[in-house]
């Protein structure tokens, strides 16, 4: 049985395998002691403290595996990317260049350096064990943290916000880096990525380039991998995209990883969700039934699991009574619910990107 819930700070080993194993590194989970004491220090501060609008909360959820006992992975929301500092990214744009006299009219594609992305909530961070990717346990552990943001939308933007990892080449170099953000720091993509993730990221602003990259200039390879997600999060990118984000002009400032954006209120989780209260019945008579994520309404003590959506015929939910203990809710209590496989017209049911 798996179980998605706020990290403690018994979870520190856990998320310093997690970040360790991660595929590729991951610039907001550092493989640093300190900087994962600090995060679960903030995290549990943000969940423990009183919040009317969003700010620099930082909310940590691992996914923990109940069978084996062990934390198998981990997610998180930042609440506002640039509360701290500004959110930096690359903004894709399009410049026309024109001359009457030369009958002349080009359109060139370049990237200006933007911090629009800062108000946005960001869902990153996510790392999970090699052997649950590709389950369902990894789209629990990714959408739980759309369960949460549904019942506590005060504390969150209006607009979420996901930084997907970048195309790296056969030798785990970055084309786009090699291209453009060497020039600038003289040091190689794997540690500048280190490097933004235990450190302020005050630097980008200090040293790259304030001016418009024209695209022409950069090397073939450099502009074939922006808004190019890594291989192995091409299956992410699907399920998110199938939820109802949209792939926006936005791409990271270090590997041109894509930037996704959806408002909240417009995604599949959101508009599938509904309220149950609970009905406690013995799992051997439980009807069968679609898979469902599950979540209660505690918020120190947030739970998400997965467990059949089985209604009765006055619309209450039937719970073993495994889940409704893991949950930590009694008959009668409500819990929230949405599906767990997204339909797959979920992607027609979007919205024009527009200024995404």
């Amino acid at each position: 049985m798996m179980v998605v819930r706020p990290v403690r700070p018994a979870d520190l080993p856990a998320l310093e395998r997690l970040a360790g194993t991660a595929s590729p590194s991951l610039t907001n989970l550092p493989a640093h002691r300190d900087r994962l004491e600090e995060r679960i220090a903030r995290s549990r501060h943000s969940f423990s403290r009183e919040v009317d609008f969003p700010g620099d909360e930082l909310y940590t959820f691992v996914l923990e595996d109940l069978e084996r006992g062990e934390v198998v992975g981990t997610a998180t929301i930042r609440a506002e990317a640039g509360a701290r500092e500004a959110y930096y990214t690359y903004r894709q744009e399009t410049l026309i260049h024109a001359s009457q006299q030369l009958n002349v009219r080009r359109e060139v594609q370049t990237l200006a350096l933007s911090h629009e992305v800062s108000e946005t909530t960001q869902l990153c961070a996510l790392s999970i064990e090699p052997r649950y990717r590709g389950t369902s346990a990894e789209s629990l552990l990714r959408r739980a943290r759309l369960m949460f943001i549904a019942q506590y939308p005060e504390r969150f933007a209006e607009v979420l916000a996901m930084a997907f990892p970048g195309y790296l080449d056969e030798q785990g170099e970055s084309p786009f880096w090699n291209s453009v953000g060497r020039h600038f720091f003289v040091r190689d993509y794997h540690e500048i990525n280190y490097l933004a993730g235990v450190r302020s990221k005050s630097f980008i602003a200090e040293v790259m380039p304030q001016f418009p990259l024209y695209l022409a200039l950069l090397t073939p390879q450099a502009r074939a991998a922006i808004g190019r997600e890594h291989p192995d999060h091409e299956s992410a990118m699907a399920e998110m995209l199938a939820e109802g984000f949209l792939r926006s002009r936005h791409v990271d400032i270090f590997d041109a990883g894509p930037v996704i954006k959806g408002e909240r209120d417009r995604l599949a989780s959101f508009r599938r969700a509904a309220w149950h209260p609970v009905r406690v019945r013995p799992a051997h008579v439980l009807p069968d039934a679609e898979p469902a994520m599950i979540a209660n309404q505690r918020l120190g003590e947030f739970r998400c699991v997965v467990a059949r959506y089985a209604l009765s015929p006055t619309g209450q939910l039937m719970l073993s009574s495994e889940h409704a203990e893991l949950l930590g809710v009694e008959e009668g209590r409500a819990v929230l619910v949405a599906p767990l496989a997204l339909a797959a017209d979920e992607a027609e049911l979007g919205y024009d990107e527009g200024e995404l």
